[in-house]
């Protein structure tokens, strides 16, 4: 089943939280993730940088790292600096999330590919959200995330936050959960991937790990 790009919300059986992203595509595969400070960024492969001049919407930031560590913003899109920007300012994550989310509304291209959002937030108690945009609602929900357990949403067919988007979680490192993303369990059934990024929770902060498909 193809559904498109993918975003989850999860902790590991010890309770450290992890928000990941994966890329999944059958018009713009030549992708892959690029970790930086703080930041990862989806950009085209080399040879392949004029698809930015076919579509605008398949290079951007997908993790940012603020509140000293404190919260990981994962998304499919440029929504991911306004929501962290925000967050970093002292916004509550559940507003950063629903203000930027109908600020930029969903992307307007041929399939009205939804935004679709995670936040791991390790400050205080941690909570976990996910969020989405779509032509036909929003929806920004507070996950409730045990140990050992994750939620996703995804552009396409599972579209919409519920709690029968979910499983067993057995990721330990941010490579273990790009590794999970990318095809273990549940996410072997879902088509096209290209290249997974993960956020966990490490230290006093968060790792950050890349993956492409096929190198797992």
């Amino acid at each position: 089943m193809y559904v498109g790009r993918i975003v989850s919300v999860g902790r590991s059986e010890d309770g450290r939280w992890c928000a990941a992203y994966r890329v999944s595509s059958r018009s713009f595969p030549n992708r892959t993730a690029v970790v930086g400070e703080l930041k990862v960024s989806i950009v085209p492969k080399a040879g392949y940088e004029t698809d930015i001049q076919k579509n605008p919407y398949i290079a951007y930031n997908c993790v940012r790292i603020v509140c000293n560590g404190g919260v990981a913003v994962v998304t499919n899109g440029s929504q991911t600096d306004p929501i962290a920007e925000k967050i970093a300012a002292g916004m509550p994550p559940r507003d950063a999330l629903a203000l930027s989310l109908l600020a930029l509304d969903y992307e307007k291209d041929h399939l009205n590919t939804p935004r679709i959002c995670a936040v791991a937030d390790r400050r205080g108690a941690g909570a976990g959200w996910l969020a989405v945009v779509r032509h036909d609602g929003m929806q920004v929900e507070q996950m409730d995330v045990s140990p050992g357990m994750f939620f996703y949403v995804a552009t396409y067919e599972e579209n919409r936050v519920t709690n029968a988007q979910g499983g067993s979680y057995r990721a330990m490192s941010a490579e273990d959960a790009c590794g999970e993303i990318l095809g273990r369990g549940i996410f072997a059934e879902r088509e096209n991937p290209v290249t997974a990024v993960a956020a966990f929770e490490h230290g006093s902060g968060f790792a950050l790990a890349a993956l492409d498909a096929g190198s797992a």
